[in-house]
């Protein structure tokens, strides 16, 4: 497997193209390009590595995760895969532009394939497992590779830190239990990919996160 991390200016958010090597399908995750030259390294990662996209996926319906999820879908001929539990935060994709004062157009998205907890997808050889974790958001999941012992985990956890919660359908209690019931249960040395700044582990964070 191969990643490869684009990083959007206005809020340092991680836009990950991640693909299988013998194969070259590809996924686009939490596509949050903003501006003219995020789309255009987007582009340039598929276009040179020659990859078939086959999802677009979000680990949430947040505008800095997901504003660039149908451009994606259409420019790569691929469809949007995330959680239904977030349809709401989807729809109001100019409304979140609003709030955050965004220089940016965007419309309305609908998520194509409804993503539930327990659900995997296929990337070449490797198996995509789907994990619910609400309290971010109502449909925050997180995208774990056991096979390469890593984990999408959006805007859940952080590097000594979690996800806001005091957004609409933020939860703090909820996640927190999501992160103990969940996350720490993936073995101690699972690599930990977030939303936002570096990489963890789960060891790391069981010893040293603050928050939960």
């Amino acid at each position: 497997m191969k990643i490869e991390n684009v990083i959007t200016q206005l809020f340092g958010e991680n836009v990950f193209v991640v693909w299988d090597e013998a194969t070259l399908e590809a996924a686009i995750i939490d596509p949050g390009m903003m501006d003219a030259k995020e789309y255009q390294a987007v582009e340039e990662i598929v276009s040179r590595e020659k990859l078939n996209v086959k999802y677009i996926l979000l680990s949430h319906s947040h505008i800095d995760h997901a504003c660039a999820a149908r451009w994606a879908a259409e420019k790569f001929g691929a469809q949007v895969y995330g959680s239904k539990k977030d349809s709401m935060l989807a729809f109001s994709m100019s409304a979140q532009a609003s709030l955050f004062h965004l220089p940016i157009q965007t419309n309305s998205l609908s998520i194509d394939n409804d993503l539930e907890d327990g659900d995997e997808l296929c990337l070449g050889e490797m198996k995509i497992k789907v994990i619910a974790t609400p309290g971010h958001t109502q449909g925050g999941i997180i995208f774990y590779i056991p096979q390469e012992n890593i984990a999408f985990v959006g805007d859940t956890i952080f590097q000594r830190s979690v996800g806001r919660t005091d957004l609409p359908g933020g939860n703090l209690r909820t996640l927190i239990g999501s992160i103990h019931s969940k996350i720490f249960e993936l073995p101690g040395n699972t690599v930990l990919i977030p939303g936002h700044g570096p990489t963890t582990t789960v060891d790391d964070e069981r010893r040293n996160n603050p928050y939960v």
